[in-house]
């Protein structure tokens, strides 16, 4: 049955195509059949390092022709990539680990290739974010992808007051030699707040810590090795803080603005559609309001 899925795949690769592969994470046998079926029948690889790709495929038995596409030539590679695709040939993407142009090289290809007229196909795969994710706790259907945290801590501060009273959690990553010190800014600025914090996420030491920062800080400060490897933070939530009027916060300094400029009916229905709050409830404070 599996070879007749892989078979399916292999099938299924159209050559003048450019194939964004995701590749593992960490565990080498989280790469999907069809990541293998690209791979196998790709032309050209392009990598983000040609040593760690030639290193999976190695691990599969796979023999392709490596391109070296990284951040700093990435501009200068579209050209060449181009000239392979005009000739037929099957162009697949590859980062170090996980999806390609998340964090990593390879938007400015896909762009390219797109715009002159290529198809571009997204091979999907491991994720870090979507794994943290999973086995963080969240239950709201949004939440906010950052990416790598500033390195110095005034613009790391300036960020992370930005979400204080955020409604959604953020994902974000960090390293292993500024995750101290970004623990210590967001213990400063949300001391409370729930933190998961997913490391070596499928590799064989994963662990995920959860708690305030402070305990994730005490975590890391009972056993170093918490500070090692690849991170992904989950920031949960603001609590829901209600005022006087039964009102969270935020909804009541948007009607507040609304109810200003606006006749009330008018501003309970808009503060409703913006902050989710119920527009009986924003109208009757807004009455109260003007009452007091």
């Amino acid at each position: 049955m599996m070879q007749k899925h892989y078979q399916k795949a292999c099938d299924s690769v159209q050559g003048s195509t450019l194939y964004v592969v995701a590749t593992p994470i960490g565990n080498l046998a989280d790469i999907t059949l069809r990541a293998l079926a690209v791979l196998g029948k790709a032309d050209w690889v392009c990598a983000e390092d040609t040593r760690v790709t030639a290193q999976l495929l190695r691990a599969y038995g796979i023999q392709a022709k490596l391109l070296s596409v990284r951040e700093h030539n990435e501009r200068q590679m579209v050209e060449r990539v181009l000239a392979e695709l005009a000739a037929g040939k099957v162009v697949a993407q590859v980062s170090d680990a996980g999806t390609p142009a998340v964090c990593d090289p390879g938007a400015r290809l896909a762009a390219a290739v797109r715009a002159a007229g290529y198809p571009v196909v997204p091979v999907v795969g491991a994720s870090a974010v979507m794994g943290a994710l999973s086995v963080a706790g969240v239950v709201e259907p949004s939440f906010y992808f950052h990416g790598f945290l500033p390195p110095k801590s005034g613009e790391r501060k300036k960020l992370l007051a930005g979400w204080r009273e955020t409604a959604f959690p953020v994902v974000m990553f960090e390293t292993p030699h500024r995750i101290g010190a970004a623990l210590d800014d967001m213990a400063e600025v949300f001391p409370d707040r729930h933190l998961v914090l997913a490391r070596e996420i499928s590799k064989t030491f994963e662990t995920v810590l959860g708690g305030t920062v402070a305990d994730i800080q005490t975590a890391l400060k009972q056993d170093a090795n918490q500070s090692r490897g690849e991170m992904v933070l989950v920031l949960h939530p603001a609590a829901v803080r209600n005022g006087a009027d039964g009102l969270p916060q935020e909804a009541e300094r948007v009607m507040r603005i609304l109810a200003a400029a606006l006749p009330t009916k008018q501003a309970a229905d808009l503060a409703a559609q913006i902050t989710g709050a119920g527009k009986k409830t924003l109208y009757d404070a807004a009455l109260a309001w003007k009452d007091a």
